[in-house]
């Protein structure tokens, strides 16, 4: 592990526990906190597109009140909707 995909996965767990809606903090931030830790370079992007996501729409997708478009779908945003939160995760 390098120390600048190390920076990495510490901004983006940043980034997802400060999105802007606590909702959306504590479910990206608590699935950050479990998986950016093992997460491949390649991953990583993926993740990194994830946050660029409005928290609205991604919210929406996350509590299932509307469906990702293809063109949004990949590995990591399949986790993460899969992803159950529970308050003691953080």
């Amino acid at each position: 592990m390098t120390a600048e995909v190390e920076k990495r996965r510490k901004q983006l767990r940043f980034r997802s526990w400060h999105r802007g809606t606590q909702e959306a903090d504590l479910l990206v931030g608590s699935f950050a906190d479990q998986h950016v830790g093992t997460m491949e370079a390649g991953d990583l992007d993926l993740f990194e597109e994830i946050l660029n996501i409005p928290d609205p729409v991604l919210y929406d997708w996350i509590i299932g009140n509307s469906q990702p478009p293809e063109s949004s779908c990949n590995p990591v945003l399949t986790a993460l909707l899969a992803f159950e939160y529970k308050p003691q995760d953080r």
